[in-house]
């Protein structure tokens, strides 16, 4: 699947992998992915200390 940047032009994978600051595509990605290990390590954490206190 080809991305397309604001101005309906291809980007390439390696563009959208790069970290790029202010409100672009790579940001919103980088966002979500860090969003989602976040949210990960803080329901592993849960889960361990639940099992941890039985």
């Amino acid at each position: 699947m080809v991305e397309l940047d604001p101005k309906g032009e291809p980007v390439e994978p390696t563009e959208l992998n790069a970290w790029r600051r202010g409100i672009t595509p790579q940001a919103e990605i980088w966002n979500g992915r860090l969003a989602m290990i976040g949210l990960s390590v803080g329901l592993s954490v849960l889960l361990l200390a639940r099992l941890a206190s039985h």
